[in-house]
């Protein structure tokens, strides 16, 4: 691993707050073919975007705890952010629920389940992620992707017009509590991962919290924070809630047979 120190010294992903929660977007990322993500899951609000979302079955999305979801809806088989598609599928929120020991000062835990007000109608372009049989922790070096449809540069904050996805690679928790990162501010836990790039250009910023993050095509973790600076510094690792073997088994028992 110590062959990788030097290289992320300088990794980041910047993630920023919006609509009243930490909500990130993608930094030097590319367009995804159209429905090639069945699973992801725009959250809406009367202004727009708010944060991403997995779909885990076919009335329970994922997502993150800050997200504030009041007045929101969420819509399934989409990839345009501007227009509607045939494609997709738009739902009230029935309930939504934090995970018990979400801790918004320490930010561990920052997951949340949406029960949706009637069940996708699964097909090509709406699939349910599969949640990982194991809560395996990715290693440093292992490249995850991240998706979503959140602001693509800094100034002014350009939207995108359809899923953007990138590519960011695993740090070590050392490297994100040092004095150049996080500092212990807030501590970087074995509950969370830190995921970048090389010279911080790659990176996920306003309005994709929420969203799954995908390692060797295994959903680990989801979207969470990051220092609340412009997007793409080089001294703020994004942060991904981990899902633990805790967190999986919330999952199950929430959603159930619901």
């Amino acid at each position: 691993m110590g062959a990788f120190l030097p290289w992320y010294t300088f990794t980041a992903v910047i993630l920023l707050v919006i609509h009243g929660g930490l909500c990130v977007d993608i930094i030097g990322g590319n367009e995804v073919k159209p429905h090639s993500r069945p699973f992801m899951a725009q959250i809406k609000g009367p202004r727009g975007i708010i944060c991403g979302g997995a779909l885990i079955k076919e009335n329970w999305v994922l997502t993150a705890a800050h997200c504030k979801v009041e007045k929101s809806k969420v819509i399934l088989g989409a990839h345009s952010l501007k227009k509607r598609e045939k494609e997709q599928q738009a739902f009230r929120i029935a309930k939504d629920i934090p995970y018990p020991c979400y801790d918004p000062s320490t930010k561990e835990n920052d997951i949340m389940l949406l029960q949706l007000q009637g069940r996708a109608k699964l097909n090509k372009a709406v699939q349910p992620i599969p949640l990982p049989p194991s809560d395996d922790d990715p290693r440093p070096g292992t490249v995850c992707t991240v998706a979503g449809w959140g602001t693509t540069t800094n100034h002014p904050g350009k939207l995108p017009t359809a899923l953007m996805e990138v590519n960011i690679t695993v740090i070590r928790r050392e490297i994100c509590n040092d004095k150049n990162h996080y500092n212990g501010k807030p501590v970087i836990t074995e509950n969370m991962i830190c995921a970048g790039a090389k010279n911080g250009k790659k990176d996920s910023c306003n309005g994709d919290s929420g969203g799954p993050l995908r390692c060797n095509n295994i959903m680990k973790g989801i979207t969470a924070f990051g220092k609340q600076k412009k997007c793409g510094d080089a001294d703020g690792p994004g942060v991904y809630t981990r899902l633990t073997k805790r967190h999986l088994e919330w999952i199950r028992k929430t959603i159930g047979g619901a």
